[in-house]
């Protein structure tokens, strides 16, 4: 059944993007041709989004124990120049995104402002691929081998790589804050005890662990056409949303029934409540970015199953090479300490991290201590609201400082 549906979709593809086509983007990934954004050979987020706002801030770089270089943005105080007197905070951005995501909107709309203005250590993670973080000290972006990894990856060496960073940096345990994918590396490492003894507490956005029951049309579409793993097979392994291919490939799924494209981002999301239409321009220049193709296929495992487990390798032969048994490992999220504060945020309205889903996960935490876990339902939030809603201050980061402040 999978190689029938990779099939159909290899001819879909060949239809609709032509061999040359598909051949220049093979070339772009091996480093033949150039469609990354012209912000990478500019200095950082430091200069394009957060020192323009009158705030200051450092760059800094961090290497991964498999050699990633990530970049990572710290801003020490507030506008007004007052040193940060509260702990560490680390944000961790969601898939397609960097760490621009925290301070794109107005310094009074922006977590990572809020937070500084605030008295907060502000921390701002980039994972590998990501414009500013395509680093490595032996791989080249160009390399196929650049892009073998998935959110396992993320898990195993990004997310301890930054934690243990602004732990070194500052002698203090952190607070964490992930959207999206960046609350899915969260609840695996915690599920496997990773980076809690360095953590005050942790708060998810839109919280992702189940995507069985996800609504979006758009991603349950890609998912269930086996398009990630065409893609793979076509030697594409960066997935590059920006890239022609992509562009052809999304029109591809926009003209199959029932999907409509007229608002992407709907399509994709859902309904977002409370977004700046302003903003779509600033969004544009710096998002969306690249992530391993690989990784979207783990994804796309995720919706197809339901389950929350390590990348499958698709045979028991391949499996059993790389993880010892014949079935990938699972994530078990009853296995996240008790004890460990966590902040979970959700909305009815999210098409990607779905009510049902976050019950699933929730039912799975049903053993943690109730005193160390909160959950806020805001029914008319879709998944882009919880990061660049104009009132997400008042909705959820005032309830949010206010829990850290309580650990």
């Amino acid at each position: 059944m999978a190689y029938f549906k990779i099939t159909i979709i290899t001819v879909i593809l060949f239809y609709f993007i032509s061999i040359s086509e598909a051949v220049r983007y093979v070339n772009t990934i091996n480093g033949q041709d150039d469609l990354s954004s012209p912000l990478v050979d500019q200095v950082g987020i430091c200069s394009l989004l957060i020192e323009t706002e009158g705030y200051m801030c450092e760059e800094h770089k961090v290497t991964t124990k498999d050699g990633y270089i990530l970049s990572m943005q710290r801003i020490p105080m507030g506008r007004g120049g007052k040193k940060a007197d509260k702990p560490p905070v680390l944000l961790q951005h969601g898939l397609f995104m960097d760490g621009g995501t925290w301070v794109l909107n107005n310094p009074d709309e922006s977590l990572g402002f809020i937070l500084a203005d605030n008295g907060f250590d502000v921390w701002i993670a980039n994972t590998r691929g990501t414009n500013f973080s395509r680093g490595h000290t032996s791989l080249s972006p160009s390399d196929p081998e650049y892009w073998e990894w998935s959110w396992d990856e993320l898990v195993a060496f990004d997310l301890p790589a930054s934690v243990q960073f602004v732990h070194n940096q500052t002698g203090q345990n952190l607070h964490y804050v992930g959207h999206s994918l960046g609350t899915l590396i969260a609840f695996s490492a915690f599920s496997k005890d990773q980076t809690v003894n360095m953590l005050r507490s942790a708060v998810l956005l839109s919280p992702i662990a189940y995507l069985g029951q996800m609504s979006s049309t758009l991603a349950r579409v890609g998912a269930d056409a086996f398009l990630g793993e065409t893609l793979y097979w076509l030697g594409l392994h960066e997935f590059a949303p920006k890239g022609k291919a992509f562009a052809d490939l999304l029109s591809v799924i926009c003209k199959m029934p029932y999907n409509d494209c007229s608002d992407l981002m709907t399509s994709f999301t859902g309904q977002n409540c409370c977004l700046n239409s302003s903003m779509t321009d600033k969004f544009l220049q710096h998002e969306p970015q690249s992530t391993a193709t690989k990784n979207v296929i783990h994804l796309a495992q995720m919706i197809r199953t339901g389950a929350i487990k390590m990348y499958d390798y698709g045979n028991a032969f391949c499996n059993q090479k790389h993880y010892g048994q014949s079935t990938p490992p699972v994530y078990d999220m009853g296995s996240i300490p008790r004890d460990f504060p966590m902040y979970l945020s959700y909305g009815g309205a999210d098409e990607l991290s779905d009510v049902e889903d976050v019950k699933t996960l929730l039912k799975s935490l049903n053993d943690h201590n109730p005193d160390k876990l909160v959950a806020q339902y805001k029914e008319d939030y879709a998944h882009a609201d919880f990061i660049f809603a104009v009132n997400a201050k008042e909705v959820v980061y005032n309830p949010m400082m206010a829990f850290f402040n309580l650990h």
